[in-house]
């Protein structure tokens, strides 16, 4: 409905509330100039400053600001609106997370270019006047074209004439044929949610009507499918798709990763007949503004995306998964800070609809909801096709004994011959990128540091050309590896120390001369054209033996791979994190579950140098419900999420002096409370990140209590300098 007048009696002027997509405190008013009819959820030009931004219609005016000073709209756009429910979705994560509501807007209006209509589509057909001309045998074929079918476009009459461009123009200038304005063409096929899918066993049968049931009634709800790896959780929850779809609704899939997709993209085209929206920063722009408008419009039925596809404009969406609940990945540490796990739901409730977390090792958030009620769940408690569970082995490395340069052992180095002789397929597993993680001096001791960040700089050499390349993984801060020491200037002196996923492969390589190898990372997948690449040369038996880090752990299946090996699985057990243990225990079952998908039996060795440690003995037993049982005693004794609350409050500034200072001046304002815990200020474990000197508070308090009233209380006591910068970390991931 159009915006009402203004409540004052002293103005006939109408106004409205709009927001911008800026870090500003809320929406601003402006007037509707006359003739202009807007309603919530519009898209409209007003000036600002003086330059003219684009906002949306929020709502009524505020009111407080007289005619004379009152700045109106110049336009509303030609875009549909952005629907109630992402604007109440907007509010909703602002109010959580303490971001600026404009701030969450503007991902929800991430390509400007789309709010533009889509530039017209020129045809021709034949003038009903077209004068008498004469024919040669090209233009002939033009016109029997355009007699016998449809408009055309130049392009088009071009290719099928088998004629020049120039051929329609001298058509067109005769007057022979005329321009007319063409549909534009579906930029997304609709998915056949009737089309037969695989066969399922009877627990993904159960499973799977379940899960229709919840889409078929409708409303909101959460359902965790958990299932072990292999046991074919994305095709049960494909029957949940097909059941939305068939109410005409969309659905959102959203992935931790959307480069590592290539196979999920491909059983979904085998079970619908049609490709899905996906949404990655890889799109080009003219496809990302054709998608965000499509899916406004709901053309687009099924998005598949990373967490940024949770703030699109979906005109009616139905169905929310989201596939590997438990990874990290769905939180974002930059900008607006926050989970998209979380707020998946809380688009859910506000959107009335039902959401499924998927995952083989769900989070302990999600597992607690579970037992407290508020979630469902549905189990699928072995793999599919008959395929078993793999055996795993504990390697103790404290009695291995290898050599310096050596990193696999001996145990592992036997199960790869016998592997790759039999025919099969082997992955290596360490979560490590590059080289070495740490190069130093041997002659001073010297290490070389990220000038910009706390961190060591870590060796490169694949694809670098000769000498290597050292980079900074926080900040992107990269060099030449230098000949002498900058500290003592020993020449040729460095040596690589531990190893990353490239030092192993260069091991592997010397035990195994003929071998066909291939790295999977973050800096060689990167995107989802080369991961779909390398899933294929795999696929295909061209690879022998995959070393990746935790990008190669999340949902891959590869028949013939029926060997895993995990060079360090103590990497992510220390840092004082509180989900180490939980993280690790996830990221190692994880990728054991990779092994032994297919006919043939798998086996995993986990090299280890702590075999009795609670996370070794849940993945050497299968137990995983004990593992949680016990992760579950520790953190309600600690009163740890998800049993507590926390909140950090990171503070930064290029000054280190300023830092400490406004630190000190937080400490000083922090309200009295006897339920909120305040620890710190202390500096950050990453104390020095991209040239910015960081130092944290943690506050600590129980579920009930109202943590963001307060932040925002505390915060307002202070005055920011502009060099100084605060974030606010709503239920934190990361403790760096």
């Amino acid at each position: 409905m159009p915006m009402p007048h203004a409540s004052s009696g002293e103005t006939s002027l109408r106004r409205a509330a709009v927001l911008l997509p800026l870090p500003l405190a809320g929406a601003y008013d402006y007037g509707v100039p006359e003739g202009l009819e807007v309603v919530p959820g519009d898209f409209v030009s007003v000036p600002l400053g003086n330059r003219e931004r684009i906002g949306v219609v929020w709502g009524e005016a505020r009111g407080g600001v007289s005619d004379d000073k009152l700045r109106c709209m110049t336009a509303r756009l030609d875009a549909p609106p952005l629907p109630e429910v992402t604007r109440d979705f907007v509010d909703w994560v602002s109010r959580y997370t303490l971001a600026a509501p404009g701030a969450v807007l503007r991902m929800a209006m991430s390509v400007p270019g789309a709010l533009e209509p889509p530039k017209p589509i020129i045809g021709y057909e034949i003038a009903p006047d077209a004068p008498e001309v004469k024919f040669t045998q090209a233009r002939r074929r033009v016109i029997n074209l355009l007699a016998e079918g449809p408009p055309r476009t130049a392009a088009d009459l071009a290719r099928e004439a088998g004629v020049g461009p120039s051929v329609v123009k001298g058509l067109a200038d005769a007057g022979v044929v005329r321009t007319v304005p063409l549909p534009p063409a579906p930029a997304f096929a609709v998915p056949d949610w009737e089309r037969a899918g695989p066969d399922l066993s009877a627990d993904q049968l159960r499973a799977a009507a379940e899960l229709r049931d919840r889409c078929a009634e409708g409303g909101f709800s959460v359902t965790l499918l958990d299932g072990v790896p292999g046991s074919g959780k994305t095709e049960v929850y494909f029957e949940a798709v097909a059941e939305t779809l068939a109410r005409g609704r969309q659905v959102l899939v959203m992935v931790p990763e959307i480069a590592l997709t290539a196979q999920w993209l491909a059983r979904f085209q085998d079970r619908f007949g049609v490709s899905p929206a996906s949404w990655h920063s890889e799109l080009s722009p003219p496809r990302r503004r054709e998608t965000w408008r499509a899916v406004a419009s709901g053309e687009a039925r099924v998005v598949v995306g990373a967490r940024s596809a949770l703030f699109l404009p979906y005109a009616d969406l139905g169905l929310i998964v989201i596939d590997e609940e438990h990874d990290a990945a769905f939180k974002q540490e930059d900008g607006v800070v926050y989970n998209a796990r979380d707020m998946a739901v809380v688009r859910a409730r506000l959107g009335d609809i039902p959401v499924i977390p998927v995952s083989a090792t769900p989070s302990l958030e999600t597992l607690t909801n579970v037992g407290e009620g508020k979630y469902a769940t549905v189990h699928l408690p072995a793999r599919h096709a008959g395929a078993s569970l793999p055996d795993v082995r504990m390697v103790d490395m404290r009695g291995q004994k290898l050599p310096n340069g050596r990193w696999i052992s001996d145990d592992l180095k036997t199960a790869l011959t016998e592997t790759l002789q039999g025919g099969g397929q082997a992955m290596l597993f360490l979560n490590r990128r590059g080289y070495a993680p740490l190069t130093l001096c041997r002659a001073c001791g010297h290490r070389l540091q990220c000038p910009r960040c706390t961190a060591w700089l870590v060796e490169h050499r694949h694809g670098t050309g000769k000498g290597g390349r050292l980079q900074c993984h926080h900040c992107g801060f990269h060099m030449a590896a230098p000949e002498a020491c900058p500290s003592c200037e020993a020449e040729d002196s460095f040596v690589a120390c531990g190893p990353g996923v490239e030092r192993v492969a260069e091991e592997v390589e010397a035990l195994f001369p003929d071998i066909r190898l291939a790295m999977a990372a973050s800096d060689t997948l990167t995107g989802p054209g080369a991961a779909e690449a390398l899933v294929r040369r795999i696929e295909d038996h061209e690879v022998d033996v995959i070393i990746g880090t935790q990008v190669v752990a999340k949902g891959y299946h590869f028949p013939l791979l029926t060997l895993v090996g995990v060079i360090d699985a103590d990497l992510g057990l220390s840092g004082g994190d509180l989900r180490a243990a939980e993280r690790t225990y996830q990221l190692l079952y994880q990728v054991a579950g990779r092994a032994g998908r297919g006919a043939a039996p798998g086996q995993v060795f986990v090299q280890t140098f702590q075999p009795e440690h609670p996370v070794m003995a849940a993945l050497m037993s299968g137990e995983r419900d004990r593992f949680v049982a016990a992760e579950t005693d520790a953190r309600k004794a600690t009163g740890m999420p998800p049993f507590g609350r926390l909140v950090a409050l990171i503070l930064s500034d290029r000054d280190e002096g300023r830092a400490d200072a406004l630190a000190r001046e937080l400490t000083r304002a922090a309200p009295r409370s006897d339920k909120v815990q305040v620890l710190g200020p202390a500096p950050a474990p990453l104390a020095l990140l991209r040239g910015r000197h960081r130092r944290r508070f943690l506050l600590k308090a129980d579920r009930g209590i109202n943590l963001q009233g307060y932040v925002k209380q505390w915060l307002s006591a202070v005055r920011l300098p502009s060099s100084s910068r605060v974030t606010v970390d709503v239920d934190p991931y990361s403790f760096l």
